[in-house]
């Protein structure tokens, strides 16, 4: 589900769950395990990226919909850690976005310090209202960290996925790349923010997002999620997305 890599102090963590890399209880424990266990060897940065085409489809909802509350709950916690894991995280961490990214894998990019997107015909963005699940309140926080409130709201409530450019127009990535040059550019990312002094930078970007970290609770944000996932009208949307993607 996860290949590890990397060099000079800087540790590379993809997502390689086909065909999609989407998001289940394992995979979002074994990405926070590999984040911390890199910190704790004393990595100075972290690229966090997917496979070519498909840095995250999203959430498995074919496998989270028959779940009883409980393990919807222990998913969304391990969900929150990963994502507070990220946003929380003592060294910079740049999402480097291989393709598609709608949903889960955008939460995913929103809490890194950067992002890197492949140019192609990908999309990325917080589509959730189209299958009736409301944004969580911890997710549209994040968001609006990244883009500003008016067009988070504008593209949340909307449930709009952008193309890479109208994503670099709006501030939701921060450069575009070639996709045989994204882990290229993610490495001279981490390179130029590594030739810093370490702590001034670090105290510095961990100053700029003490607001969304303290503002990120993984157990109650969890509580709340499964509230909104078992509502009647997400439920719907959810069980006629797998319909649509069992019919494929």
């Amino acid at each position: 589900m996860l290949r590890i890599g990397g060099s000079d102090g800087v540790v590379e963590l993809a997502l390689d769950r086909p065909p999609a890399n989407a998001l289940d209880t394992a995979l979002a424990r074994a990405a926070t395990a590999a984040h911390r266990q890199a910190v704790a060897e004393g990595a100075r940065a972290v690229i966090l990226t997917g496979r070519p085409g498909m840095f995250s489809g999203g959430l498995d909802v074919p496998a989270l919909l028959p779940l009883p509350r409980a393990a919807v709950v222990e998913f969304w916690q391990a969900f929150f850690e990963l994502t507070r894991a990220l946003a929380a995280s003592p060294v910079p961490v740049v999402a480097a976005i291989s393709g598609h990214a709608p949903a889960g894998g955008a939460v995913l990019a929103i809490h890194c310090d950067y992002r890197i997107a492949a140019r192609g015909a990908f999309k990325i963005g917080l589509n959730e209202v189209s299958v009736g699940l409301p944004v969580p309140d911890c997710i549209m926080l994040a968001f609006e960290q990244v883009v500003g409130r008016r067009l988070a709201q504008r593209f949340a409530m909307a449930a709009q996925l952008l193309t890479p450019e109208e994503a670099l127009a709006a501030g939701l990535v921060d450069e575009l790349a070639e996709p045989d040059r994204l882990l290229d550019q993610a490495r001279a990312w981490t390179a130029r923010l590594l030739a810093l002094p370490s702590t001034a930078m670090n105290r510095t970007r961990m100053l700029a997002r003490a607001g969304l970290v303290d503002a990120l609770r993984p157990q109650a944000d969890a509580e709340l999620a499964a509230d909104l996932w078992f509502s009647a009208e997400t439920q719907a949307g959810l069980r006629a997305l797998v319909a649509r993607l069992a019919a494929k």
